[in-house]
């Protein structure tokens, strides 16, 4: 790791602690980088905003995108105090950074009650067999609305 990486893994680390300290949520933080500068950073926030999508990296990627007047992190780096949990993951693929320097592992994660594996787990399994139930009803309409975006020629592609 370089003296800039571990600079901005360390400002990660220290916005868990500080989340975490200020009671809005658990011990996570995030930072957004682009051409050594941050652009973007969150601790997770759940407990204050009462949102359960207020992870750190889903924050910081708020914040980065703002900033960048953009809904793409083209050639930023994530650097995060953990690694993601799923949700955040999908938020990160979707954001497209370049890379992702996480220092906990979700192994250290689980070990203090911050258990994601069930979520990986039930991702897999068909409806039916899922823990909270999906129901899956065809509806023309919705499929309509599908068929109308791929004509559209103004779309906004992502």
């Amino acid at each position: 790791m370089t003296a800039i990486e571990q600079k901005f893994l360390e400002r990660a680390v220290e916005l868990s602690r500080e989340g975490m300290r200020s009671g809005k949520g658990g011990p996570f933080g995030c930072v957004i980088v682009k051409d050594g500068e941050i652009i973007g950073e969150g601790y997770n926030e759940v407990a204050t905003t009462k949102d359960p999508t207020a992870h750190a990296e889903v924050v910081a990627i708020r914040n980065a995108c703002k900033t960048l007047n953009s809904f793409q992190l083209t050639d930023c780096d994530v650097y995060a105090s953990c690694e993601p949990c799923p949700m955040c993951l999908g938020a990160i693929y979707w954001a497209r950074p370049k890379r992702v320097i996480y220092a906990n592992t979700k192994k250290d994660a689980a070990a203090i009650n911050f258990d994601d594996q069930f979520i990986y787990d039930e991702i897999d399994k068909p409806d039916k067999e899922r823990t909270i139930t999906f129901v899956h009803h065809p509806y023309q309409k919705a499929i309509d609305i599908f068929k109308e975006w791929q004509k559209m020629g103004n779309k906004i592609e992502y």
